[in-house]
Parts: C-alpha cells; structure tokens; sequence
C-alpha cells in the first residue's frame, strides 16, 4: 500500500493506483472526461488536471502514479486554473446547441462549463463543423461538431465490445471519430457508447428528440431476453417506455447492457400490441371482453377434459416468463390432471433431472477465468455479456477454447477475443469431440477414458489447456443444451471437469431458463415433453409467451400439429399465432407487471411494473389466477405476484438454494458412448429472434446481425 496526502486527508491505495484512484477512494471528485473506470487511460481531455506538490506544471489525476508521501492538491489555484483553461479550449468549437440537444440535462460538459467555464468567450473566429455520418439504425452520429475526441466510445469498441469499429482519423482541428470508410457499428454492446459518451456526440437513434431527460421518470427493471439477468433503468414519460439504460450492478452486468436490453423496448408501444381479447368465429377474430374469453377458455378446457381426458390438454410455455408466471402455469395443468407442461421448447432431448441446471460458476468470476471451454455457443451473440466478460479474462491471459459445427467457423472466429484452441466439427460429432478431449486427458493424466475416444491434436491442445491454470470452466452453450445428444454432452463435461479441476456450467438460453426449473413447469412422469406437444397429440394447448413457430424446434411443422388441436389459447402482448389460435389473451411484458426472474448463476431478482398495462392487457399471473378460479380448482387465492412467490419452494431468497443447483448426472441418465444424432441440427436462435420482444424492435431488426439471419433463414428455405 502507499499512503500519500490528498487535500490534507491521509488516503492508503494500492501500489500502482493514480492520484485518480486515490481520490476515488476518498471520495474527492476531481472534474473528467476520457476517464472511465472500465477503460483504458487515454489523459487526452486534460481536465483532471491537479497540483502535485514538487511538479513543475499541473498533473493529469488519471495518468499519475502515486508515490509514497506524494502531496496533491485538487481545489488549489494552480489546479482550477488549469482546468478552467481546459475547460476554456474544449468549449472553443464546441456548438452553443444545449437547448435542442438530447444529452442536455445529463452531459458532463455541461455540468462542469457551470464550473469551470468563463462567463464569456474571447474565441471569435468561425467554430469548426463535422459532418453527420450514418453509422446504422442505433446509434446517431449527426452532431459530431460536439465531439471532444475524449476517445472514450474507441477505447469501449476495443476493450470491451472486442472490435475496433471507431476510430480518430486526422490530427488537430481536422480530427474526426469515425468509422472505417463508410462502415456501420455493428457490435452487439454498440448502444453503450451512447452512454459513456460525456458530451451527446453519440445519442441513440430511436430515442432521438422524443423527450427532456428532465421529462422521464426513472424506475428499475430486469432484461426479460438472455439469461444475465442485466439491471435497467426504465426511462418512462406519460405512462410510455421511452428509453432503456443499464443500472450499475458489478457482480451482473457491469455498467453494461446488450443492444437488445436497450433497443427492444420498440416493441412495447407497436402496432402489433394485442390490447383487448380476441376469440376466432367462423374464421374472423372478434373482440371480446374478459369475462366472455375466460369462460370461453375454461369451458373449453372442461369439455376437453370431460371428452378426451385431462391428459389430452397441454401447456407450453416462454421461458422468458415470469417465475410466477411458469409457477401458475405449471399449477394450472396439474390442477386440471394433467401434467403436461413444458418450458423446453427448442430442446431436441428431454432428459429428466431432479436439481437445477445453470452456469455452474457465478457470473463475476467469468472475468477471472484463466482456462475456459465453451462447446457448442455463438458466444458473442447468444451472451453478449458473458462473451464480455470472457473477453476480459483473455485479455488477462485466459486461454479460451471452443467446441462448434464447421457451419459457425466465420462465427467462431466472430467472438471478438482470440482463441487459442479451436475443434471444428458438425453437431453430430460434439460429443465424439468431447470424448476425444475426455481421450487427451485420460492420456495424459494416466487413467482410463469415460469413451472411446481418439487423441488428435486438437483434442490434446485442449485437454493440455484445461489441465493448466487454476481457475477454469467448461460452459455448454444454447446448441449444447438443446442438441439431441445434450445429457452425453454433459456427462462428459462433468468427467473432463472432475479430472482437470473445472467447473461445469449451462450459458442457459433465457432470462429465466433457470428460473422455470425452479418453478416446475416441467413434465411430471407421466406428462408429455414439448416435443410431444408439438406433434399433433393434444386437443388443447395453453401457449403461454411464445410463438411455436419461431420459438421451438419444430419451426414450421408447429402450425401444422396445432391447427389440428381442437382449441389452441395464446397468452402473449402481442397478435401472435393468429393462423391457428382460438383465442388470443393480452398479457402484460415485462414492463407493465410485478415479477421475477431467476438468470443463470441463480440469483433471483424481482421487478415491479414500470407502467401500467396498455389497453385492456392483464398481468398474466392474474390471468392463470383466474381462469384456475373458472375451473373451480383449489389454491388458487393469490392477491399478488408475491402471494405466488412465496409458494414457490427456494425462491424466497435473493439466490437460488444451493442444494437445488447442481449439473451433475447419475450414471444412469447418460450414455457416455458417443451417440448417433446425424441430421440433427440443434434449434437455435439468432441474436434478433430470441423472442417476441426483439423480434418486433424495429430498429433491431434494421441491424446487421437480423439483416444476416433473415438471409441465412432465407438461403436455409
């Protein structure tokens, strides 16, 4: 530690720390630009200017080391001189334009010209002009004459988004941040340069000129898309969702968000919006009211039952719902004797298993790996914040190695990190892959191989890498969870772990894939798995949040099997599954209802409603309450969202019980032969087509990455 005097105040920091560290400790502000904590120093805005005592000329805070017995002072003469004459250069160019700019009200510049800057100008000469470059559907650039080359949104796009797709080009007056000929931003992190830029350069293209920030009202959410769990802030103006920012929680998402934590928020005020109950007669959707939806619904479901048997009806549900949600779904089905439901749409196997699976490890400590193996995942774009946080291990030192199909080699190579191993084979051939690496290490340390397996080069190089380092994890991606060999894949990632010292962990696909686990909505032993459901076997299905058709592996074929069920309810925001629905249900996003998620460490983080619900839209939980009350079937008495909560076992407290978490397998429950699954493609879906939210954001889906899919999807048609 090294002790030095600030301000006259006595502050210990680490050996290596700047003046700007030590100040941060002791609570001292000290006026900033280019400096961010999660970036690199640049010291090229000068504010931060102090006086160190000794120094010949005042010392950028953030670029100064501390030394013992060093003495600095932040608020003397000489340090606000200089930055009074800092603030005086960067305001020469700068336009006059705070009355119509978007970052007015919440820009550094500003807060720090009422400080800093004189009470008039002695620039007299023509300010300088930067033209407007379009840079995609995201992110604006048109007042860039505002730009003070802080450089923070270049060093974001190296260091954390992992592509350099901004840069300063030119040198002095003429020096512009731009991207490389003409190119677009098309990162998946993108948005958050908006916020680190300190002076409205950058504004976000959706939001552009449609409130005051003085005007929103703040309130905190949780993204309802992958399984992080990222903390927001909900920007709302006359009871309408005008703009979404990243609310600071170090051990989940930093100070990030994803572009479709911020972007998809389009979707909630779209013309696509279901907003009263709708019911199919002779062919033509009328609106209705609840009460005639909800008896329509139940007394369907009873002459089904009645008819057919309980067994014949069925539940598929999102599982980006809410734990209450899936909770009262899954009671539902086996209130009415049934105990078909299932939240595993996309899988291609349906193994059973008593505890929870999840990421095996907590999500701050993939910023320290120092070995990782990630099989079967478009990292970057499935977790955006993972594949972040991953990139800031290998920018330690970690070594990354990856297990995909040939089909994703432009993709793997796409991660925005090096990798240092990489074994490129078909999904069928994943778990022979791992059983070739489980081969290497049996190899190596002298023990007898869980498969039959071939030791090649590559199967070594990663066996040698996770049999180094210390801190290591093997993560099975979205492809891995949903592959018609998934339990193999596990099995022999949990004998590769055991021998190497790894932990074993699921990306998990959803915001609560973990979360529906937890709250049962799985099949009972007798009940039939979403693949089941999905193939023309039940008379009645309940679609809770979801879209067989774009949300499930049976894709297509899904219209098909449910048109040929004798009443099909969607509960969804949204017009969806019209071609084959009886009924249509509006209930509530994320943004309108109280609720729960569970993300994939198994941290529980609960939200309220930011809104309220749009038209006649219901909370779905109160809709399953209700309709259950129709049916007459016990239990159902619940006031509020945390009524429900409380049922569910281990989701009382802020984490996920650990006796409840747990990726091993029982012997019996896999094969740890290789098995045969040629043709089997594991359902997966790109980054833009997650769920009904994205996929109706517009200006996600102008993006580059939706734009590649649905051209993919079109070449795959």
């Amino acid at each position: 530690m090294v002790e030095i005097e600030l301000d006259g105040q006595k502050v210990e920091v680490l050996e290596g720390s700047t003046v700007m560290h030590a100040a941060e400790k002791a609570g001292t502000y000290i006026p900033h630009f280019c400096y961010h904590k999660k970036l690199s120093i640049a010291a090229n805005c000068r504010m931060c200017l102090v006086d160190v005592e000794k120094a010949p000329k005042p010392m950028p805070a953030c670029a100064t080391p501390v030394t013992q017995g060093m003495i600095v002072r932040t608020k003397s003469d000489k340090a606000i001189k200089a930055q009074q004459g800092v603030m005086e250069f960067l305001l020469i160019n700068h336009p006059l334009d705070c009355p119509i700019c978007d970052q007015g009200g919440e820009c550094q510049l500003q807060d720090l010209a009422v400080g800093y800057g004189g009470s008039e100008s002695r620039y007299e000469e023509e300010k300088r002009v930067v033209f407007h470059k379009d840079v995609g559907p995201l992110i604006s650039m048109q007042e860039m004459s505002r730009c003070i080359h802080c450089t923070r949104c270049v060093r974001f796009g190296q260091e954390v988004a992992g592509v350099m797709e901004l840069g300063m080009s030119h040198r002095g007056e003429h020096a512009e941040i731009e991207t490389f000929v003409g190119m677009s931003v098309d990162s998946e992190l993108s948005g958050n340069m908006i916020d680190i830029c300190p002076v409205g350069a950058l504004t976000s293209k959706p939001f552009r000129y449609s409130a005051r920030t003085w005007e929103l009202s703040r309130r905190k959410s949780v993204s309802p898309h992958d399984s992080t769990g990222a903390n927001l802030i909900v920007q709302v103006k006359s009871n309408k969702v005008m703009r979404v920012v990243p609310l600071e929680n170090e051990d989940v998402n930093e100070c990030w968000i994803a572009d479709r934590d911020r972007f998809s928020y389009e979707a909630l005020n779209s013309d696509e919006r279901l907003l009263s109950p709708m019911l199919k007669q002779g062919g033509e959707w009328k609106t209705v009211d609840w009460q005639t939806a909800l008896e329509y619904v139940a007394n369907g479901l009873k002459q089904i039952s009645a008819d057919h048997g309980a067994a014949s009806i069925g539940t598929l549900a999102s599982p980006h719902s809410t734990l209450e949600e899936l909770y009262l779904a899954a009671a539902l089905m086996r209130g009415l004797g049934s105990e078909n439901v299932d939240y595993r749409l996309r899988n291609a196997e349906f193994a059973n298993s008593a505890s929870v699976r999840w990421l095996g490890t907590s999500i701050a400590s993939l910023s320290e790996l120092q070995r990782v193996l990630v099989v079967g995942s478009n990292l970057r774009k499935d977790h955006p914040l993972f594949a972040q946080r991953i990139r800031q291990s290998v920018r330690k030192g970690c070594a990354l190695s990856a297990i995909n199909s040939i089909a994703e080699l432009a993709a793997a190579d796409a991660w925005a990190m090096p990798v240092a191993n990489t074994l490129l084979v078909s999904p069928d051939a994943w778990a022979q892959a791992l059983a070739d690496v489980a081969a290497a290490v049996a190899a190596e340390k002298g023990v007898s191989a869980p498969a039959p397996g071939q030791a090649t080069e590559a199967a070594k190089a990663i066996a040698l890498s996770l049999l180094g380092g210390e801190r290591k994890a093997i993560l099975l991606g979205n492809a891995a969870a949903h592959h018609a060999n998934a339990s193999t894949l596990l099995a022999l990632a949990n004998w590769i772990a055991s021998q190497t010292g790894a932990t074993v962990g699921y990306l998990t696909e959803a915001a609560n894939t973990v979360g529906a686990q937890l709250a049962g909505a799985l099949p009972g032993a007798q009940g039939l798995h979403a693949g089941q459901m999905l193939d023309g076997r039940l008379k009645a299905v309940i679609l809770l949040n979801n879209e067989p058709e774009f949300d499930s592996a049976a894709g297509a074929r899904a219209k098909a099997s449910l048109n040929a069920a004798q009443m099909v309810v969607t509960l969804s925001p949204f017009k969806a599954n019209m071609g084959f629905s009886d009924v249509l249900l509006p209930i509530a996003p994320f943004t309108e209802t109280p609720g729960t998620f569970v993300n994939a460490e198994g941290r529980i983080q609960s939200f309220h409603a930011v809104v309220k619900p749009l038209g006649e839209t219901r909370p779905a939980w109160k809709v399953l309450r209700v309709l259950a009350n129709l049916l007459n079937l016990p239990g159902f008495d619940f006031e509020s969202a945390q009524d429900v909560l409380k049922q569910i076992p281990g989701a009382a407290a802020a984490q996920v019980p650990a006796d409840r978490l747990d990726n091993s397998m029982d012997a019996m429950q896999a094969t740890l032969t290789p098995a045969d699954a040629v043709g089997q493609v594991p359902a997966v879906a790109s980054i833009y087509q997650l769920d009904g939210l994205v996929r109706r954001a517009t200006s996600l889906q102008l993006t580059a990455d939706a734009r590649q899919a649905a051209s993919l999807e079109g070449v795959s048609a």
